[in-house]
């Protein structure tokens, strides 16, 4: 029984000092914690990952280089269309100073100065755009071209009247590149923007005719702009990049508009007049009596178009068909004075009411 308290009180004891914390272990404990390293940021410490990091980087730096050389080309694609684009304004200059009298002359010249554009400012457009960058850069060079299709056709249509088809620019171009690699060739939406061009220089062309006296070419220069209009109005639908050419149609018609009224004008108001080579009235003539014996309508019709060299003489009025401006012509050119030549018509007129001194 005694040993039964003694033990039960033994391990009462045990008990109550293993619940109680040891200060010192504690401490121990609290020091190991301290000791332990902070964590530390992951690394690609692979040789995988090492090896797709500096594939990155030397795919990014290809593209780099390729826009970098991207730009540099498009910069000297610019440059050489707007080269290209004055000196074929040039070109289509020389060829509005052509005449019936210099034709021959005019057109050498100018097909001379457009050879010599497409040597020295096409050729190197070619250089430039030899490969598959025909559309990346159309943006960059496709005013010069236009402007060189405009002025080929029309140097074509000077010379011989017919149109410069896109085959035979084609054909032209064909020389300056290299056999190796894919040709530049012109695309089929820059010769069409080129041909609407061409009709306001054959409106302008057409106008220098009329007054120049050629109005059958002006005729000819009508039609063919109408055809183009024509065989245009049914295509601009079917293009899918038209909104250039759409607003180039409306430009067009205005073209073919000025040409027709001013071809219409000539045509009615000349067959109204007889032309004044038609009819020689020399001093001589004008001096004789048979003159003045001819109809008054035949005689204003006859001296209507006659000018006037001075303004000092007297004037009378015949109407409303014959002007002061051609009596004072009359006094200039015969013996009578303003008051025989009055008489001289007033005999002739007869009763005629209009007819005032």
């Amino acid at each position: 029984m005694l040993l039964t308290r003694l033990a039960s009180s033994t391990v009462h004891r045990l008990f109550i000092v293993a619940s109680k914390p040891n200060p010192h272990l504690l401490h121990q404990v609290a020091g190991a914690a301290l000791q332990i390293p902070p964590k530390t940021a992951r690394t690609m410490s692979t040789t995988s990952e090492s090896s797709s990091s500096s594939s990155f980087k030397e795919a990014f730096g290809n593209y780099a280089d390729y826009l970098n050389n991207l730009n540099e080309k498009r910069e000297r694609v610019v440059k050489a269309s707007r080269d290209i684009t004055m000196n074929s304004k040039k070109v289509i200059f020389q060829v509005h100073r052509i005449s019936k009298y210099n034709r021959d002359e005019v057109l050498d010249k100018a097909e001379k100065d457009l050879a010599a554009v497409t040597k020295q400012y096409m050729v190197k457009l070619v250089k430039e755009l030899q490969g598959t960058d025909f559309w990346k850069l159309r943006r960059a060079y496709s005013p010069g071209v236009q402007e060189y299709v405009e002025a080929a056709t029309f140097c074509k249509f000077c010379r011989t009247g017919t149109l410069l088809h896109l085959d035979e620019i084609n054909a032209t171009l064909l020389p300056l590149s290299e056999p190796s690699i894919e040709p530049l060739q012109i695309n089929v939406l820059d010769y069409l923007l080129g041909l609407a061009d061409l009709t306001g220089e054959l409106m302008r062309l057409a106008i220098g005719r009329i007054s120049d006296g050629e109005l059958e070419y002006a005729k000819k220069i009508c039609q063919f702009v109408r055809d183009i209009y024509r065989e245009l109005t049914l295509i601009v639908p079917y293009i899918d990049d038209g909104s250039d050419m759409k607003i180039k149609m409306d430009t067009m018609l205005q073209s073919v508009v000025k040409i027709e009224n001013a071809c219409f004008s000539v045509h009615v108001r000349g067959s109204e007049y007889m032309p004044l080579g038609s009819i020689s009235l020399s001093r001589n003539m004008l001096r004789r009596h048979e003159f003045f014996s001819l109809p008054m309508e035949r005689f204003v019709h006859m001296t209507s178009s006659l000018p006037c060299k001075s303004s000092s003489q007297a004037t009378c009025r015949i109407g409303t068909a014959c002007s002061s401006l051609l009596v004072k012509h009359l006094i200039l050119c015969t013996n009578h004075g303003p008051e025989a030549l009055i008489g001289v018509m007033r005999a002739r007129a007869g009763s005629w009411s209009h007819f005032d001194s």
